[in-house]
């Protein structure tokens, strides 16, 4: 069957999401504090219990009995969460652009919570162009866990043969591919374009 349908993920591979980009002002340049506060506070593993459906004060009631003193810093993963995404990366919403030119149906796939989800939504105007959005926070299942993949197919009415999944994360990717999806692991718009030049969809 011919791949016609283009998924997207969002953080990564449309926008520039980095929680750096935050606290790299609020630790006034300091590295070493950053990647600390990242990897022993405020690490993967907690913010995808976020994208798996855990609300916010539940989040924090979890870090505050070893990181009390951290709780300003905790609670502006919320609070200023716009500064975690300073725009676009405008090479990847240039082919997104492409194929929506090209009336190839756009999707999007996104490891997201459900509290900061809809001000995002608002602020980027591409977000437009999906028929559909799936949000990990609002379904309580994240990627990789292949009951998403599940769900945006049968919403949308798409078979894994036609569609195409495009994700930053290797583990995302291999998840689609095994339920029949074609999955990029994204590196760059560059490669990206090439590999939907392959699949006749640019």
């Amino acid at each position: 069957m011919q791949r016609r349908a283009v998924i997207f993920d969002l953080g990564g591979v449309l926008l520039d999401w980095d929680p750096r980009h935050l606290y790299r002002k609020l630790f006034a340049g300091d590295e070493a504090a950053v990647e600390a506060f990242l990897t022993e506070v405020c690490t993967p593993e907690w913010n995808h219990a976020q994208d798996a459906g855990r609300d916010f004060d539940a989040a924090v009631a979890a870090l505050l009995p070893a990181h009390r003193e951290q709780l300003p810093f905790i609670l502006a993963w919320r609070d200023r969460f716009d500064e975690m995404i300073p725009d676009v990366l405008p090479d990847t919403v240039a082919v997104a652009r492409e194929l929506k030119d090209r009336g190839v149906p756009l999707y999007a796939l996104t490891n997201w919570p459900r509290e900061t989800f809809p001000s995002q939504r608002r602020r980027f105007a591409f977000m437009d162009w999906f028929a559909g959005i799936v949000v990990s926070g609002e379904e309580r299942v994240a990627k990789p866990d292949p009951r998403i993949f599940h769900i945006l197919l049968e919403r949308h009415g798409l078979s894994a043969a036609e569609a195409v999944f495009v994700d930053d994360k290797p583990d995302n990717a291999r998840a689609a591919a095994a339920l029949g999806i074609h999955g990029v692991h994204f590196r760059s718009a560059t490669e990206l374009r090439h590999e939907l030049r392959e699949l006749a969809l640019l």
